[in-house]
């Protein structure tokens, strides 16, 4: 029998991923406009339950605009990645980091979204940024737009509700893919595409109060950015034919909960769903199923002739997603459901889940790279996965977090299952390698990083940082190219 190597490629590409507006910081320094995160506000959890607090009204924007909103944005300072990029990178270089996935807050650099001119103080924070990484010999992976829509087109034009907000968007491309040509090779055109469908805001800068049908504007505006990708795409080539151009997929690898025919088949209709944003991105092309969803659920999209021609012209080139879990379905209601980001589902009785009540599905990550792999066969990149989890500062200083630990390795045994089993993984970037301002809750007690922040959810603390048991866990992996995962 032929012996199956089960081991990481030459040049994988190791590392950890952060949002700009969950790390950044400086929301009104040197330039930069409001964008839509600053906007959202914490909610305590009694007050919120087991969900999220995402959605932002009319009402509200115009009450927080006014001055007359008393509720704290946690989003506005971040843990001020801003002011301490240098001393973060340095200890993300320690870890060994081989790439690090950020984002471009878009109105850092056109503060109202549709300027005609780039706003040059906040370039220069970002030329520091990658030039602080290119240092270190860490790859930059840049998404262009990371729930962080530009306020102003929010105002003027609804967000992605509006074709017009393209040209802006492929403006705000050019101008960063031109100027660090030659500085980055991997770009991300938009974050978890599919969450503008779950929640138009986040996703698109969309406010649904101001709409008939939210669930056909959360598909048109979905179909805009679809459209923007392949420009930026096609644009990006232009500059550089060695450009890598990404798409972005939050993945909900969805289960049938029992054998029952109609488990399985609402299952699929999930997973279809899912990977309808995935199917236009990658594959060129809106499929049969989504076609009859929007006549059964009457949608019209608004499209523009050329418009699939494009989509069919300038796919992306890989295909990256976020996986923190597994959903389960039943056609059954009375089965019990279980909390999730953004998602929910029933229990499933084979799982554990996280302090937020996430169920932790390592081997479901070899389910989901085969699934993308079979169905695409382009290179895939894991640039979202960690465990949020409550940490606690020992008396020496000491944080011991063996549950994220675990959480870890056992995901990453499974990638190296799923490479052994033919897929091309190029890379693995955990969620947050540093701890962040939550993108669901606002919360900073849901800590991810291999480094803590000293900041606490009402925003107190000295901002000091310092290891984790996990930081020394995760030098070691990168170090071996993920062979030593004791």
């Amino acid at each position: 029998m032929t012996e199956i190597k089960k081991q990481f490629p030459e040049g994988f590409l190791w590392g950890g991923a952060t949002a700009a507006n969950q790390v950044e910081g400086g929301f009104d320094l040197d330039g930069k406009g409001l964008s839509t995160a600053d906007m959202v506000k914490f909610v305590p959890k009694d007050e919120r339950g087991n969900g999220h607090a995402l959605d932002v009204t009319s009402e509200e924007i115009e009450e927080i605009l006014a001055g007359k909103s008393k509720a704290r944005f946690p989003k506005r300072d971040g843990v001020d990645f801003y002011h301490h990029y240098k001393e973060d990178i340095a200890l993300f270089a320690e870890m060994g980091f081989k790439t690090f996935r950020l984002s471009f807050n878009w109105a850092r650099i056109f503060p109202n979204g549709d300027d005609l001119t780039p706003n040059e103080a906040g370039l220069k924070f970002y030329d520091n940024v990658i030039d602080e990484l290119v240092k270190y010999d860490i790859e930059p992976l840049v998404t262009l737009s990371h729930y962080e829509t530009p306020l102003g087109l929010t105002q003027k034009y609804n967000g992605w509700a509006s074709r017009e907000v393209i040209d802006h968007y492929v403006r705000y491309a050019e101008t960063v893919m031109k100027r660090y040509k030659d500085k980055v090779k991997y770009w991300l055109t938009f974050n978890e595409i599919n969450v503008i469908a779950i929640s138009p805001y986040t996703g698109g800068g969309v406010v649904v109060d101001r709409v008939e049908n939210p669930l056909e504007v959360s598909y048109q505006a979905a179909h805009h950015q679809f459209v923007a990708s392949s420009k930026v795409v096609k644009l990006g080539h232009e500059i550089n034919p060695d450009f890598e151009i990404g798409c972005m997929l939050a993945r909900m690898e969805t289960y049938p909960a029992t054998n029952n025919p109609e488990d399985i088949l609402l299952a699929q209709h999930q997973n279809q769903m899912n990977l309808f944003f995935t199917d236009v991105q990658v594959g060129g092309y809106y499929p049969g199923f989504i076609k009859r969803y929007f006549a059964e659920n009457n949608i019209t999209i608004k499209m523009e002739d050329g418009d699939l021609e494009l989509l069919q012209e300038y796919p992306v080139d890989y295909l990256s997603f976020s996986y923190y879990m597994t959903l389960s379905v039943s056609a059954d209601p009375n089965r019990d459901e279980t909390g999730g980001n953004f998602m929910g589902g029933v229990k499933n009785e084979y799982l554990e889940s996280s302090d937020w009540g996430w169920q932790i599905d390592p081997v479901g990550l070899r389910v989901t790279l085969n699934t993308l792999y079979d169905r695409y066969q382009v290179p895939l990149f894991i640039v979202e996965n960690g465990l949020g989890a409550y940490d606690t500062v020992e008396a020496d200083g000491a944080i011991h977090d063996p549950y994220r630990i675990d959480y870890l390795r056992k995901h990453i045994e499974q990638m190296k299952e799923a490479i052994a089993d033919g897929v091309d993984l190029i890379g693995y970037t955990s969620w947050g390698p540093i701890d962040l301002i939550s993108a669901s809750t606002s919360e900073m007690s849901k800590r991810y990083g291999f480094i803590y922040v000293d900041q606490d959810d009402e925003g107190n603390g000295t901002l000091a940082r310092s290891r984790k048991d996990s930081f020394f866990w995760y030098k070691k992996v990168i170090d071996t190219n993920g062979e030593d995962l004791a």
